[in-house]
């Protein structure tokens, strides 16, 4: 019988103690050692050993002598060996090896109406796939670089794609900001494909750069999980992860793709509201300037007419702005958004091989478990030991490349994670920047326009307007300053200073002038000394030259917070 010569059976055979070390389970990201095959380090460490044993017996002499001749000239062995074997030729070969690149430049962008974009560039590569090393002119369409990217993201999970940019940006369709936008964001986009070792050796990268007419994937490739299989994934426990760079680094991209994309929705409805208060400001301005018509004073009517025109270029300006706002801040939000989004989505394809590499493990376990039940049975047929050798055979294969999977991918995703926030990071700080830097130059621009409109005003009567409100003099005739009222000593209305005590007055009702109680109490001093003591003690404890309480310090001008060192700040500010 089969079972009565355990020795003899194939199963036995081929469930050796040899045959059994190779099947360990590890855990999913450890690094694998094959026990098979050839390999370099053991053939190297072999020639050692055998060295080793060689030079053992022989004398000093003889050893100095070897050294000397292996260093003139290799031995025949070094020759016959492989190139790769050779310490003294791996520096050689490694500065040797060509260094691979593909670099595309975009040179122009045709808009035909609404339809879909083209874009123009130039391909240089030194990669053996391509047939030349040079392409001109090649002309894709932005659906086109969709389409490339979505195979990319589903044939390379080991790399993080990023979002192809939008054909159109907030400043509008045929504008040359749009134009130039469009063409800078698809630019980096492609400097960072060609720039990945990983998706430059994509077949695919060929086919769009020298398909003749147009471009469409030939293999059309899908997540591991799509629709419902996914979404009850995600509700799971991620897997075991020994990575805790990208065990922590899916919570953060989520948080901000979350966050990008609600902020993004606050800066469409700032915008809109912006672009509201432009149009109100915009008919306001139309009907001030219709009062000139029926008004009997003239200045009062000049004043009504410029006034007018100038709250209307107002709302001109912060209809502008709203533009302003949505291209260099609304639009980044919701490109990175989508960014993170795809970011989000590759660490979860990792996940979703971190468990098929679990199951692939238990599969093999359980294929091993029956082997060995196959095994300690006294009679066993040999179609049923052919089919467990063959089913442990395929789950030990499916487990072995789906280590090696998860260990590319992993190790690919630690560099690209680093890379993703480094870009992410600086492109927000660029966007905020130019928001701010585009913020003052709108508010500088509204100041302005107000400012022109500061002569009419005070042109309205002889005496000057509102410009004697604060001054001491109400002079019979205007003098009026046509400098500008937002300066580094704040607003000046007129070239009439303001009081010195004109904010001191207003901090209460009840402190009493120090002038006028001086004037008495020299007065009270000559007829009543006691009455006029007890005055000035009183005046002295509540009141001090400036009309300010003894002992405070006054705050600086320069550092209160109110409107008009605001306003001066803004003005004289340098970015």
């Amino acid at each position: 019988m089969a079972g009565s010569d355990p020795p003899s059976s194939p199963l036995a055979a081929r469930l050796s103690p040899d045959h059994r070390e190779t099947s360990g389970f590890m855990s999913p990201t450890a690094v694998a050692h094959d026990t098979s095959g050839d390999n370099p380090f053991r053939e190297d460490a072999h020639d050692g050993a055998e060295h080793g044993e060689n030079g053992a017996d022989a004398t000093p002499s003889q050893q100095h002598e070897d050294g000397e001749r292996s260093q003139q000239s290799p031995s025949p062995e070094q020759k016959a060996r492989p190139q790769r074997y050779h310490g003294a030729a791996k520096p050689a070969s490694r500065t040797g090896a060509p260094q691979y690149k593909l670099q595309a430049k975009i040179t122009g962008l045709e808009r035909t109406g609404r339809k879909d974009p083209i874009l123009r560039f130039d391909v240089h590569t030194n990669l053996p796939r391509f047939r030349t090393t040079q392409f001109r002119d090649v002309r894709r369409t932005h659906s086109e670089f969709v389409k490339l990217a979505d195979h990319l993201i589903s044939s390379s999970p080991e790399a993080m794609v990023p979002a192809v940019p939008p054909p159109l940006t907030s400043a509008g369709a045929g504008t040359d900001e749009d134009e130039a936008r469009v063409k800078a964001s698809l630019q980096r986009w492609l400097n960072y494909v060609c720039s990945n070792d990983v998706l430059i050796r994509d077949e695919e990268m060929v086919l769009f750069v020298e398909s003749d007419f147009g471009y469409s994937p030939m293999v059309r490739r899908k997540q591991p999980a799509t629709g419902v299989r996914r979404k009850v994934i995600k509700q799971f426990a991620p897997p075991p992860d020994d990575t805790p760079e990208l065990q922590d680094a899916r919570p953060v991209v989520k948080l901000f793709y979350l966050g990008t994309m609600e902020a993004g929705q606050k800066v469409d409805r700032v915008v809109k509201a912006r672009r509201s208060l432009g149009l109100a400001e915009s008919d306001l301005g139309v009907k001030l300037g219709q009062m000139h018509v029926q008004e009997t004073h003239p200045g009062l009517r000049n004043a009504y007419r410029k006034l007018g025109k100038t709250i209307q270029t107002t709302g001109d300006y912060h209809a502008a702005q709203g533009t302003a706002e949505a291209t260099t801040i609304g639009d980044p939000l919701q490109y990175h958004s989508s960014d993170a989004f795809i970011v989000k989505e590759t660490l979860t394809n990792r996940h979703i091989l971190l468990r098929d590499l679990l199951q692939a493990q238990q599969s093999t376990k359980s294929k091993l478990a029956a082997t060995d039940r196959l095994k300690a049975a006294t009679s066993v047929k040999r179609d049923k030991v052919d089919e467990a050798l063959n089913a442990l055979d395929e789950a030990r294969s499916t487990e072995s490349y789906l280590t090696q999977k998860t260990q590319r991918v992993t190790a690919n995703l630690v560099q690209e994670r680093r890379r993703w926030f480094t870009r992410t990071a600086a492109d927000m700080r660029q966007s905020i920047r130019e928001y701010v830097l585009r913020q003052i130059e709108a508010e500088r621009r509204t100041l302005a326009t107000l400012e022109m409109v500061r002569p009419d005003i005070r042109a309205i009567d002889s005496s000057g307007g509102l410009s004697r409100l604060g001054r001491e003099s109400h002079p019979a005739a205007r003098r009026a300053s046509l400098a500008a009222s937002q300066g580094p000593k704040g607003d000046a209305w007129s070239g009439v200073p303001r009081r010195p005590d004109g904010l001191n007055r207003s901090i209460s009702g009840s402190m009493v002038s120090t002038v006028g109680e001086a004037d008495e109490d020299d007065d009270a001093a000559e007829g009543e000394p006691e009455r006029g003591g007890a005055r000035a003690a009183r005046s002295v404890a509540v009141a001090s030259p400036g009309g300010a309480l003894e002992g405070l310090k006054e705050e600086d001008d320069d550092d209160r917070i109110d409107a008009k060192n605001a306003a001066s700040r803004l003005a004289t500010s340098t970015f």
